[in-house]
């Protein structure tokens, strides 16, 4: 599968999401690249909660890896094990690299083929179209961004959303949460803090669930909106084992290359880098590695190879169609000024055109 010319120029990337399918893009010109990642599909992960209440949206943010990779290979299986020169797929498919590229992100479960997941946007739509109450548990991004999309698209709908901390999005200041909250407050949104949900305390037929409050929450449906682990347990069997920190995470230099690996990087939410994990980040470090990989691959001295530096965080929370809480280095503002930065496209556009692709097509 791998040809001989290749030799020296064999790169292979472990994941397709965002840093992934980027960093994929970047090579496919300049070297022997293999995608291995367990769906057929890059998603455009932020609009996502968009597409639970318009499914069509998901027809541009759900996308093909061949789309944007049309002159390199995809390998839809999971990848199990790594050594210095190999990497093992769960098929049995066995990939030599001169370069690889850790992407694999956080852990989740997801259809395998682009159409599955199109038909679980639909059916997750139908099951909010058709629920008079719906209960959302965690308040993260992904709980506030979600209880945002029914609030604005479903009005009529009870909308309850628990979460284990003393604020929502505690990833970013306490101005931002303060905000968000008081925007889903004006919205009719129940929001309950520091208490926990037992999402099997509802029996058969009986749609109640209590809260470790002591509350009784009814909904006809509900949607887990809590963490992911990083996707990385795996990698402890394997070559790059010494690599990971106490957290599960890769530890790399300025490079962004693995320690302890001259011809491994890591980018995107695997890293140890002390930062906010954010999509428009993963891109940077793909595009500080693979310029670093096509450095390596045309015999440049290594002290010419690009350092990534982390900027400022900036963070955008979307609410609904038209709103958004934007967290700057120097200040923190809401309403329909920062929604126009997000919220109307949540960036699909812009991230269908990094990878190639025409912004605004629709793809059945």
């Amino acid at each position: 599968m791998q040809s001989d010319s290749g030799k020296g120029r064999r790169v292979v990337v472990i994941g397709g999401g965002v840093a992934g399918s980027l960093a994929s893009k970047f090579l496919q010109f300049d070297s022997d690249v293999t995608l291995i990642d367990p769906k057929e599909y890059f998603e455009i992960t932020w609009a996502s909660l968009r597409s639970m209440v318009e499914p069509s949206f998901a027809q541009r943010s759900v996308i093909n890896h061949k789309k944007y990779l049309q002159n390199g290979r995809v390998v839809t299986s999971p990848a199990v094990n790594i050594t210095d020169t190999h990497v093992l797929t769960a098929d049995g498919l066995d990939f030599g690299y001169d370069y690889l590229v850790i992407a694999t992100g956080h852990n989740d479960v997801l259809p395998k083929t682009r159409q599955e997941k199109l038909s679980q946007y639909q059916a997750e739509y139908e099951k909010i179209k058709s629920s008079e109450s719906i209960l959302i548990v965690g308040g993260g991004p992904s709980g506030v961004e979600l209880a945002a999309e029914i609030a604005v698209d479903f009005p009529e709908k009870k909308v309850t959303l628990v979460h284990n901390g003393p604020r929502l999005l505690e990833f970013v200041g306490q101005k931002a949460a303060d905000k968000a909250f008081e925007w889903l407050k004006s919205r009719k949104v129940e929001m309950i803090l520091n208490q926990r949900v037992d999402l099997n305390s509802a029996s058969d037929g009986n749609k109640s669930y209590r809260t470790s409050g002591g509350e009784t929450i009814h909904a006809d449906c509900y949607f887990l909106c809590t963490g992911k682990p990083l996707s990385s347990e795996w990698l402890k069997g394997t070559d790059l084992k010494e690599s990971l920190d106490g957290k599960g995470r890769l530890m790399v230099d300025e490079y962004l290359r693995v320690k302890g690996h001259k011809n491994v990087f890591a980018i995107g939410d695997i890293t140890d880098i002390p930062e906010m994990k954010q999509g428009y980040i993963a891109e940077k470090h793909a595009s500080v590695a693979t310029k670093n990989i096509k450095l390596l691959m045309s015999g440049g001295n290594e002290r010419k190879m690009s350092t990534y530096k982390p900027g400022s965080d900036i963070a955008i929370i979307s609410l609904g169609r038209k709103d958004s809480v934007a967290q700057f280095p120097f200040m923190t503002v809401s309403g329909c000024v920062p929604g126009l930065i997000k919220s109307k496209d949540l960036f699909v556009g812009k991230t269908r055109k990094a990878r190639g692709l025409d912004p605004n097509l629709v793809e059945p």
